[in-house]
């Protein structure tokens, strides 16, 4: 195993290793001080961000605006408090030691004023800014007017040259790194394109060399590639390291900081990890993000592949093979629908899934009054917690602040769903992002007898390759 060396990222010398940001609450200044602190590169997360009471208790983010724009009001400000609590607390644990990273997600809501406003409010405390789900165009220029780097999570060179011709070029001087997150591996939303398959994953080696490669035409030899998705045993990547042909490499270790003691997931999460089993993992189209993300395949994610299945196409009028009239809703407002269709639903109202639900795409899903009672609830219930988000139809953009469409039932509320795991809500029941190498924990002596490191014997272990 070669020797894991310090590399040059943001303007200092750290160990190669960089904790990876998870959203809503899982990332925190706890475990991202200690990471700091055994010299790697620590991240928290600037989405829904806890902050504490006088007592160290959470406090939770309960909404109470009339409308969805009163709520993300709230929302922006519950943001701006937490990123700067978690901030502080990340400081204070690295002792000056290592980086600390604030991670946002460009397509949340409010994100440019979240992250202007923890920048401002925890200003010295913060070394970088990493950044994905969509194009962050002004990353640059917002690092730049707060001095510190700033590091865009891509998943191919393409993206990186769009964002580097448009604006990074202007702020070269700050840009840290640049993160790779493997589309089919990382845990979370993940950047697959149009032209790629989620069925089909291509070797990270090859996207990686032609991202260095890019890199190289613009003068970027010597910034940091991080490799994100799919890392466990440093060994396994002997070959990337003091690679002449990738250039400086880190690694980003996004899942496995969730199984350690500073981590703020309940223990139900913890021991679940440790006995995933390969397949566990899925790579989901049903985000209201409207990006494949991966999570473990709980109850959660079976009732929304279920209720997918139960979905047919619908006419407004008689035509083609629609021919069969039903009635939709209380007032039996008709749509035709093809007559093996109607066989179809006849079934699904025989097994309780009587409520009719109507689809952006000129269908309807089947599902269970109770289901229906909480979808609706939920979209009406709606804080703008996405820039644009395909389940509630809300987008931050006035004058109406909706995308134009149907509110689509054939996903979820996101917030709701992660606040609730995130404070110890049920594990079946909700969504619970993990990377694909997630099985591994349960095949790593490491973390046999249920063992759970601190994050400093972690980065140990890490250092070790093995």
């Amino acid at each position: 195993m070669k020797a894991i060396n310090a590399i040059r990222m943001g303007g200092v010398d750290v160990l190669p290793l960089v904790e990876g940001g998870k959203g809503v609450a899982v990332s925190t200044g706890a475990s991202c001080g200690e990471w700091a602190g055994a010299g790697g590169v620590g991240t928290f997360s600037g989405v829904n961000a806890d902050s504490y009471d006088a007592e160290g208790n959470v406090i939770r983010q309960v909404y109470s605006g009339r409308t969805r724009v009163a709520r993300h009001e709230e929302l922006v400000a519950y943001g701006i408090s937490g990123g700067i609590t978690q901030a502080r607390e990340a400081y204070e644990r690295a002792n000056g030691q290592g980086r600390i990273h604030m991670n946002v997600l460009w397509e949340m809501g409010g994100a440019e004023r979240i992250l202007r406003g923890v920048l401002e409010g925890a200003r010295g405390l913060i070394n970088g800014i990493t950044c994905g789900a969509g194009m962050p165009y002004k990353l640059a220029e917002i690092s730049r007017e707060f001095n510190v780097f700033y590091y865009p999570i891509v998943s191919s060179g393409r993206a990186f040259t769009a964002l580097w011709k448009r604006s990074y070029s202007k702020v070269s001087e700050l840009l840290g790194g640049v993160v790779y997150e493997d589309p089919w591996l990382a845990g979370g939303h993940n950047g697959l394109s149009n032209s790629e398959d989620p069925n089909k994953p291509e070797a990270p080696y090859e996207r990686v060399l032609k991202l260095r490669q890019q890199m190289r035409q613009f003068g970027l030899g010597d910034v940091p590639i991080i490799m994100a998705g799919g890392v466990w045993w440093l060994e396994e990547w002997e070959d990337w390291i003091d690679n002449p042909e990738l250039g400086p490499i880190a690694f980003q270790f996004g899942t496995r900081p969730l199984v350690t003691q500073e981590s703020p997931i309940g223990d139900a999460w913890k021991q679940k990890l440790l006995t995933l089993q390969p397949g566990d993992v899925l790579l989901q189209p049903f985000s209201p993000t409207g990006f494949y993300s991966s999570a473990v395949r709980n109850d959660f994610l079976r009732d929304l592949e279920a209720r997918n299945e139960r979905q047919v196409a619908i006419s407004p009028e008689p035509v083609g093979e629609h021919t069969a009239e039903y009635g939709v809703g209380p007032r039996k407002r008709l749509v035709w629908l093809a007559p093996g269709d109607l066989e179809r639903v006849h079934n699904w109202e025989a097994a309780g899934f009587t409520e009719a639900l109507r689809t952006p795409d000129n269908t309807l899903v089947f599902v269970t009054p109770e289901n229906a009672r909480e979808i609706l609830k939920d979209q009406t219930d709606c804080m703008g917690c996405l820039s644009h988000c395909r389940f509630s139809n809300w987008t931050q953009h006035g004058p109406d602040y909706t995308n134009g469409k149907k509110a689509d039932p054939r996903s979820f509320c996101i917030q709701k769903t992660l606040q609730d795991i995130a404070h110890g809500g049920p594990i079946d029941h909700n969504l619970m992002f993990a990377g694909h190498n997630a099985y591994r924990f349960g095949q790593d002596p490491f973390y046999s007898n249920g063992f759970i490191p601190s994050v400093k014997q972690l980065v140990e272990r890490i250092m070790t390759g093995r």
